[in-house]
C-alpha cells in the first residue's frame, strides 16, 4: 500500500482556494504529473507499427463508451493512457489470438510511487502560486479603489 500523507493538509490549502482556481491548480498538477507513466507506457508499447505508443495520452477527456462505463467521481480527474487506439486493449490484455503484451500496467507499476510523491510536491507549490497570484491580485483591486 502505498503512504499517501500530508494529502488532508493539501486539500484543506485547495479547499481555501475558489472552486475555479482549485480545480485549474488539480488538473496542471495531475496532468503534469501524469506524464512519467504515459511515456514508459509508450516506451513499452510494441512498435509493431508506432501507432499504438504514439496514441497515448494524458488528458481529461473519455469517448461517448467510456464515459458511460465510469461514473465520475471526482470535480477533477486525469487518464492515462493509449487514446481509444483499436489494438491497446487486445495488446495489453491479449484475446483468443494473440498473447498479452502489457504495456500500461508495468509502466504504472513502475511509475507510481514516483508519481504521488510528485503530485503531493507539485501541488503544494502550485497552490502556493495560486494563493501568491490572488494576493498580487487584492493588492491591485486594493490599490485601484484607493485611487478612484
Amino acid at each position: 500500500m502505498l503512504g499517501l500523507e500530508g494529502l488532508k493538509d493539501l486539500d484543506r490549502a485547495l479547499s481555501e482556494l475558489s472552486k475555479a482556481t482549485a480545480r485549474n491548480v488539480l488538473l496542471r498538477t495531475l496532468k503534469e504529473e501524469g506524464r512519467p507513466i504515459a511515456d514508459a507506457g509508450e516506451a513499452n508499447a510494441p512498435k509493431l507499427t508506432g501507432e499504438l505508443a504514439q496514441s497515448y495520452a494524458v488528458g481529461t477527456k473519455l469517448t461517448r463508451r467510456q464515459k458511460k462505463a465510469s461514473k465520475k467521481e471526482s470535480m477533477v480527474e486525469v487518464y492515462i493512457g493509449p487514446t481509444p487506439h483499436p489494438k491497446s486493449v487486445q495488446t495489453e490484455f491479449g484475446n483468443a489470438h494473440q498473447a498479452p503484451e502489457p504495456h500500461l500496467r508495468p509502466a504504472w507499476d513502475s511509475n507510481v510511487g514516483r508519481v504521488f510523491d510528485g503530485i503531493k510536491k507539485a501541488l503544494a507549490e502550485q497552490i502556493e502560486k495560486a494563493r501568491a497570484r490572488l494576493a498580487r491580485k487584492a493588492a491591485r483591486e486594493a490599490a485601484k479603489l484607493k485611487q478612484g
